[in-house]
């Protein structure tokens, strides 16, 4: 399957982030097809491969001396309104690759962003964690999580020797996850629903909740 971009200057925007540097990444399959997903739902679908941006680790130096491959990162992200992570889980958490790329970056490429969550793992307990990690990671960057998330277990069994999922059923739920991405992220977009959301947050307290 391929992921088909709708060049419309009015679509909204959805990126995929690939957290995985392997040359044949799962992640990346798996990324690609949510992808499809929220093209199909009208979106503009953008992948991005973490192999392609050689980011230097977060040290503490000024924003405006990193290189500039980090501020291309920064606006491509910045950009999109629904955003996709996808990770392979190591040791129970997201991949070092994809908590450097997400310490570049902050409240301007996330905040008020719809987030959806994709994790791959090798063991037959699934990325539980570590889509679990990132969805603390996303509600500290102030950005909306979607409920639904994918889990892959044993992904290694999951796929064919041509990249393509064996299961019909797992295929369809990642799509759903990137069609609910673009969804949402269009209903973020409407005006009345944003004024919503501005009086919701800056409500008083309840005071039943004292």
């Amino acid at each position: 399957m391929q992921i088909q971009p709708i060049y419309n200057e009015n679509a909204i925007v959805v990126t995929g982030i690939c957290g995985s540097l392997r040359e044949e990444s799962y992640t990346r399959l798996a990324v690609e097809t949510a992808l499809i997903g929220a093209s199909q739902q009208g979106a503009q679908a953008r992948l991005i491969d973490l192999r392609d941006y050689d980011l230097p680790f977060v040290d503490g130096r000024e924003k405006e001396d990193y290189p500039e491959v980090v501020h291309q990162l920064k606006r491509e992200v910045a950009g999109a309104q629904g955003i996709i992570l996808g990770t392979p889980e190591y040791h129970g958490s997201y991949s070092g690759v994809l908590k450097n790329a997400l310490d570049h970056m902050g409240f301007r490429e996330f905040e008020g962003k719809v987030l959806g969550l994709i994790g791959v793992a090798e063991g037959g307990m699934g990325a539980v964690n570590a889509l679990n990690h990132l969805r603390l990671v996303g509600r500290s960057l102030r950005a909306w999580v979607i409920p639904q998330q994918v889990s892959l277990p044993q992904v290694w069994g999951l796929y064919d020797d041509d990249g393509n999922l064996k299961s019909g059923h797992i295929e369809a739920h990642i799509i759903e996850v990137g069609r609910q991405v673009a969804r949402f992220a269009a209903l973020r977009r409407n005006e009345q629903f944003s004024e919503f959301i501005r009086e919701w947050e800056t409500a008083m307290n309840n005071p039943g909740a004292e």
